[in-house]
């Protein structure tokens, strides 16, 4: 059995439990499997849309809950146990603000986890766009114009992705345009340059989405172990009784001095699970 402490172990995705090869290691898979035995809960925490946050969690095996997009979608048992949309007002706000700024909007759209994309046939193919069209081709929806899709419904999310540069330059002008009708969450991948920004719902965070589902299974924040490696887990990093970055995060947010592990190439969240979870080794 795992030691006394840590009940729950709440991972992100990319750059944390995936290797850059987009595989999960030998390692970090006895050792999380070693912990789930042992009666500790794990939680995918992501960005991610259900479609793609889905294949990791089959590839882990066992009933694995999913905190989604950030935190505005909850799933358990492939169950949506809660949903936060963004309001479309807010929504319009956002993807005002990047056409005026030349940025591409995505919208993501489905309460029930659907992870529809619903895109412009104007937006440039060879941005975000493109990559999407390109890896989620079932998912993507093509409308002649994305304010007018949002009288179907209200998103899930509005997305902007692109060069750092573009992103940095944009993120001024749509938070003062969202004010405080909607939460920005940031995602930097220093290896590419790529930079994405999250346009969500004002109350849905990582850390808040963990929140909920700690109070459903009666499990205390100090009792949690949490490791992220960008912007976005921050506030559930530093939330949790045990909170770690991964060594590969962005160097700006290294350099706030949050306790750090080894890369995602490197073994960095099976050691974590190791050394608070498992325990010393016979």
């Amino acid at each position: 059995m795992a030691p006394p402490g840590v009940r729950l172990i709440a991972l992100d995705i990319d750059g944390t439990l995936l290797r850059s090869d987009k595989t999960i290691s030998a390692r970090t898979r006895l050792a999380i499997d070693e912990a789930r035995a042992g009666g500790v809960r794990v939680v995918l925490v992501t960005g991610r849309r259900l479609p793609s946050a889905r294949r990791v969690a089959l590839d882990l095996g066992g009933v694995v809950p999913l905190v989604l997009h950030n935190g505005a979608l909850v799933v358990e048992d492939g169950r949506v146990l809660r949903c936060r949309p963004l309001p479309r007002k807010a929504a319009r706000l956002a993807i005002e603000a990047g056409r005026a700024a030349r940025a591409e909007p995505v919208l993501h759209c489905g309460a029930g986890g659907e992870g529809w994309l619903i895109v412009e046939a104007a937006a440039r193919p060879s941005g975000l766009v493109g990559h999407y069209i390109e890896r989620s081709r079932d998912e993507v929806r093509v409308v002649p114009d994305l304010l007018e899709a949002l009288s179907a419904e209200d998103p899930i999310q509005v997305m902007f992705g692109g060069a750092r540069a573009e992103m940095e330059a944009l993120l001024s002008p749509l938070a003062e345009a969202l004010g405080g009708e909607a939460r920005i969450e940031r995602t930097v991948y220093p290896s590419s340059g790529l930079v994405l920004l999250d346009v969500l719902h004002p109350a849905v965070g990582k850390a808040e989405a963990l929140g909920f589902l700690r109070g459903r299974w009666d499990i205390a924040a100090a009792e949690t172990l949490a490791i992220g490696d960008n912007w976005n887990d921050r506030e559930m990093v530093e939330s949790a009784g045990l909170g770690f970055v991964m060594g590969n995060a962005d160097p700006a947010l290294l350099a706030l001095g949050l306790p750090a592990l080894p890369g995602n190439d490197d073994d960095g969240v099976a050691w974590a699970i190791e050394e608070h979870v498992l325990g010393p080794r016979a």
